[in-house]
């Protein structure tokens, strides 16, 4: 490949200068051709052969200013049973678009590398969605307020300005799961494993369980509250801990599937037979809820969906450049064995 003379691969700049024209007349060649001079596109080309010039998206798409692709923004990569789905609703927004998808992981990211908002800047995505800790907020803002288009993935900022987000309605899920805890099967003692610190899912929640609770005047009992830390490790070491401390306990709700299977497991190495001496219940509805034993009773959350619904939000908001700020996808209760129910 022919090198440009600072002894990297050539760029739109290099091209434009060995053909005597501006970067603009490139582009125009590259997606007008007919709206330059026969000459001059020919000019163009022959640079472009000589130098093997390979035109990056940004480049192509310079006269709409557009890179045909938006990026994701995650704190890790996480391969359990919660991003798959998300990561497929994505993916099909984009490719029903045509558009490029960027995967960035903030958290793998070190110290000389870039910070998420330059590797996916307006120079390589037309918008970013943004999943909770994959960046931090004070950045978020400055690219709200620079115009850059940005919806958030599960979570808010507080005190911020409208930037649009997608969520669940996860806090009258929970109520209505807690209420069938108490109402179907007369637990009173629900221990409640909570995500992990500042995740917006949990919180909504532990809210949830924690309105059940007073409108039963149950009371609020601070040993049954733990941290799952949506990770199943977590979650079979807090209930570990609960069963050591000898917590009596009718029922633990997760806040997530994956610590309800944690939960499960603690429970079962411990010689506690689900649900007939501890209840669990969870939620998403992750596809191994139902295969695992006893099947799990938990809240289905559609996560597939919001993956699509972000992506095609943040797909209308670069073209139009207004969406509702607020999009809550309701949940479902998804009744199995685990609770007690036949």
């Amino acid at each position: 490949m022919a090198r440009s003379p600072r002894g990297q691969p050539a760029t739109i700049a290099d091209v434009a200068k060995q053909a005597g024209v501006s970067i603009a007349t490139i582009s125009r060649v590259l997606n007008h051709p007919d709206s330059v001079a026969p000459p001059t596109a020919e000019r163009v080309r022959s640079a472009i052969a000589e130098l093997h010039y390979a035109p990056r998206a940004a480049a192509r798409n310079l006269p709409s200013r557009r890179t045909n692709a938006i990026g994701l923004i995650l704190p890790e990569i996480g391969w359990d049973h919660f991003f798959p789905p998300l990561l497929r609703g994505i993916s099909a927004a984009t490719v029903e678009h045509n558009l490029g998808l960027l995967i960035y992981s903030s958290r793998g990211a070190g110290p000389t590398e870039r910070p998420a908002a330059q590797a996916f800047g307006n120079h390589n995505t037309d918008g970013m969605l943004v999943f909770p800790d994959g960046m931090p907020g004070a950045e978020i803002l400055r690219l709200h307020s620079s115009g850059f288009p940005i919806v958030l993935l599960h979570f808010t900022l507080p005190a911020s300005p409208p930037i649009p987000y997608v969520a669940f309605e996860n806090k009258a899920g929970s109520r209505r799961m807690v209420d069938h805890l108490i109402d179907a099967h007369g637990y009173r003692r629900i221990g409640f494993l909570a995500g992990p610190e500042g995740s917006n899912d949990s919180h909504w929640r532990e809210r949830g369980y924690l309105d059940s609770l007073a409108a039963h005047a149950i009371p609020v009992r601070p040993e049954l509250l733990a941290v799952g830390g949506f990770d199943p490790r977590v979650a079979q070491k807090a209930v570990e801990q609960w069963i050591l401390d000898s917590v009596g306990l009718d029922a633990i709700f997760a806040a997530d599937d994956e610590s309800a299977i944690g939960a499960i497991q603690a429970l079962t190495r411990a010689g506690r037979r689900v649900p007939e001496d501890v209840a669990v219940v969870g939620f998403d509805d992750v596809p191994a809820a139902q295969y695992i034993t006893p099947p799990l009773t938990t809240v289905r959350a559609p996560i597939e969906e919001s993956g699509y619904e972000a992506a095609q939000a943040l797909i209308r908001l670069t073209h139009h450049g207004l969406i509702p700020r607020e999009v809550l996808f309701p949940t479902d209760l998804v009744i199995r064995r685990s609770c007690g129910c036949p």
